[in-house]
């Protein structure tokens, strides 16, 4: 019996093994557990993929709401410089405005300066052209003055009558 040496019990055993592990049903078991892990698997890569794609529409999402603050913070820079391009505009008329009508002022103060002084140089002119007849006056009234009077009475003399 040469055949029936440790390697022959060991298969024996092994076959005995095998076949409790069908009799109490092991392998349906086992086919339960790994069909069980696979529909775990496949739920899981499930729902990976939807939460790829979710990350997916909100990567697009804030790409379009990326996009779209670009182009409206270009639209209030594009904005502020022109707002800023309308006040230097405005400002320069006032300015020139300002400038214009300082020098109005000016001009109108000058010429009311000119207009009193000329005023001024005219009065005091004939203040000293009336001093000057009333001294003329006094010195030929002084020097002639019957003469005058007796001229002037035989004018008004011959002009009565």
């Amino acid at each position: 019996m040469e055949w029936m040496d440790n390697s022959f019990y060991a298969f024996v055993a092994l076959v005995i093994f095998l076949g409790m592990m069908a009799y109490f049903g092991i392998p349906r078991i086992v086919g339960k557990m790994l069909d069980g892990q696979i529909n775990k698997i496949a739920e899981d890569l499930a729902e990976a993929k939807k939460l790829r794609e979710e990350a997916a529409a909100l990567l697009v999402e804030y790409e379009q709401k990326r996009v779209a603050a670009e182009s409206e913070a270009e639209g209030i820079i594009a904005a502020a410089k022109e707002e800023a391009s309308r006040l230097t505009a405005e400002a320069q008329v006032s300015l020139a405005d300002l400038v214009a009508r300082r020098t109005r002022s000016v001009e109108d103060k000058i010429a009311q300066a000119e207009a009193q002084a000329l005023g001024e140089v005219r009065a005091r002119s004939a203040d000293v052209a009336i001093e000057a007849a009333r001294l003329v006056l006094t010195d030929e009234m002084n020097r002639k003055g019957a003469a005058v009077v007796d001229k002037a009475i035989a004018d008004v003399g011959s002009r009565l009558n």
